[in-house]
C-alpha cells in the first residue's frame, strides 16, 4: 500500500474540526421526507365547512366548466388546446374523485372578528365536522385550520381557537393523518418559537406522541425577509422550530400591502413578490420544508370569467416553472384551471423525463448521461405528476420501465435508507 503524508491522527483532527458541520447537515438539512405535497390549498371560511363541501365544490367547478362548453373548450381558452384531449378526461375525473387536495378552514381573514362565543362554537363545530368528514372518507387528503396571528391584539383569540379545535378533535379519535395547522402573519422568530411551545404543551396534555403536531408559517411580512438587525429571519426560524415547520406559504396581498404597493399592482408576479419567494426558496433548500405560492383574488365569475381563468392558469404555470409546486385557491371556479395548468406542466415534461429515467436505471441512450442528482430531480418530477393525477401508473411503467415505488426510492434516497434501517 502506497504511503502518504497524513496519518490517522490528522484525519481524526479534521473529523473533530468538522463535527459541527456534520451534525448540522445531519439534523438541519435532511432533505424532503418523500411524503405527498398537495398542489394547492383551498381556503374557505371556517363556519362554512361541512363534510359535503369538497364534493359540492367539485360539482360547482364542473358546472362552471360546462357553462363554457366543457373542459376541452376551457383548455383551448387558456392556451392548452394542444393537450386538450389528454387533459380533459383527467381533470374531469379529478373534479369528481378529489376536487380539493388541501382544505384550510379559515378563522383569520376569511372569517373576521366575531364575538368570542360565536368563534368558540365554530371552533368546536369545525373539529366535529372535520372528524365526521374523515370518518366518512370524504375529507381531502390534507385538512386543517388557519387561526388568528400571534400579534398582541389577536394572540389569545387565535390560541383559544386552536385549543378548542385540537382538544375537540383529539377527543373524537386519532388526529387525521393529513392534519395541517397554519400560523399566519408571522413577523419574528419568537412567534414561531411560541408556536413550538404550544405544540409541545398540546402533545403533553392531549396524550399525543412527541413531534406529532407541525405547522405552516405564512410569509406575509417584510420583517421575515430582513429583520431590524439585518438578518434573514425566514431562514433562522426553520432551525428554531425543532423540525415542526412543515411549509412556508407566501401571502400575496398582506405582503404587497406592507410594502405600500398599490392595490392594482399587487400580484403573485410582482418583482417584490419574486424577491421574497426567492429568499424563501433558498432558505428552505434541503431542509425538507415545502413551499407554497400565494393566490390571485381575481375569481372566474361573471362576464370576465374567461380572462380570470387565463390569468389563473398562467400564474399556476409560472409558479410551477419557478419550483413552487403548491399555491392557494380561493373559490371552486379556480379548481379547473388549477388542474389544467398543473397537469399540462407535468404531461409536457413527462415523456422526456421518463425516457431519461429509463436510460439512467437500465442503460440505453448514450447521448444523455445524467448524474445522480439530476436523476433524483427527474424522479421527483414524475412522482409529483403521479401523485396529483397528471400521469397514470400505467404510463409511468410503460415510459420509464419503473414502478412508482422505485421512483420514490430514487427521488428520496434518504427515505429508502431510513426504511431499510427500520426494517
Amino acid at each position: 500500500m502506497a504511503a502518504g503524508t497524513l496519518g490517522d491522527a490528522d484525519l481524526v483532527d479534521i473529523d473533530a474540526q468538522l463535527a459541527g458541520t456534520d451534525a448540522l447537515l445531519r439534523t438541519e438539512y435532511q432533505g424532503d421526507d418523500g411524503t405527498r405535497q398537495p398542489v394547492h390549498t383551498l381556503y374557505v371560511p371556517a363556519d362554512r365547512f361541512t363534510p359535503e363541501l369538497p364534493a359540492a365544490y367539485g360539482a360547482k367547478a364542473a358546472a362552471a366548466v360546462a357553462a363554457v362548453g366543457g373542459t376541452v373548450a376551457l383548455a383551448e381558452t387558456v392556451g392548452l388546446g394542444r393537450l386538450a384531449s389528454e387533459l380533459a378526461p383527467l381533470v374531469d375525473a379529478k373534479l369528481v374523485a378529489e376536487p380539493i387536495e388541501d382544505l384550510r378552514l379559515d378563522f383569520e381573514d376569511g372569517y373576521g372578528a366575531r364575538p368570542d362565543a360565536e368563534e368558540d362554537a365554530d371552533a368546536v363545530l369545525a373539529a366535529e365536522r372535520v372528524a365526521a368528514a374523515v370518518a366518512a372518507g370524504v375529507a381531502p387528503p390534507f385538512i386543517g385550520i388557519r387561526f388568528k396571528c400571534f400579534e398582541a391584539p389577536t394572540r389569545r383569540r387565535g390560541i383559544r381557537t386552536l385549543d378548542l379545535f385540537l382538544t375537540t378533535l383529539a377527543g373524537l379519535g386519532p388526529l387525521p393523518a393529513g392534519l395541517v395547522l397554519t400560523l399566519p402573519k408571522v413577523t419574528t422568530v419568537a412567534q414561531v418559537e411560541a408556536m413550538v411551545s404550544l405544540c409541545e404543551r398540546f402533545e403533553e396534555r392531549l396524550g399525543l406522541p412527541a413531534g406529532r403536531l407541525r405547522f405552516e408559517v405564512q410569509m406575509e411580512t417584510p420583517q421575515l425577509i430582513v429583520a431590524a438587525d439585518g438578518s434573514v429571519p425566514v431562514a433562522t426560524l426553520l432551525h428554531r422550530a425543532n423540525g415542526r415547520v412543515s411549509a412556508l406559504h407566501y401571502g400575496t396581498y398582506d405582503y404587497s400591502a406592507s410594502l405600500q404597493i398599490a392595490a392594482a399592482y399587487q400580484s403573485m408576479e410582482h418583482p417584490a413578490a419574486d424577491y421574497a419567494k426567492q429568499v424563501m426558496q433558498v432558505a428552505v433548500a434541503e431542509t425538507g420544508v415545502r413551499l407554497s405560492d400565494g393566490s390571485t383574488n381575481v375569481i372566474p365569475i361573471g362576464e370576465n370569467a374567461l380572462d380570470a381563468w387565463r390569468l389563473h392558469a398562467r400564474l399556476v404555470r409560472r409558479s410551477l416553472e419557478r419550483g413552487y409546486y403548491q399555491g392557494w385557491d380561493l373559490a371552486a371556479e379556480q379548481l379547473p384551471t388549477r388542474y389544467l395548468a398543473t397537469y399540462a406542466f407535468y404531461r409536457e415534461g413527462f415523456a422526456a423525463a421518463a425516457k431519461r429515467l429509463d436510460n439512467y436505471l437500465h442503460g440505453g441512450d448514450a447521448a444523455i448521461m445524467d448524474e445522480p442528482a439530476t436523476a433524483r430531480a427527474l424522479a421527483r418530477f414524475v412522482v409529483r405528476g403521479l401523485e396529483c393525477g397528471a400521469v397514470t401508473e400505467a404510463e409511468v411503467r410503460d415510459a420509464a420501465a419503473a414502478t412508482p415505488s422505485e421512483l420514490i426510492r430514487l427521488a428520496h434516497p434518504k427515505l429508502a435508507v431510513s426504511e431499510e434501517d427500520n426494517s
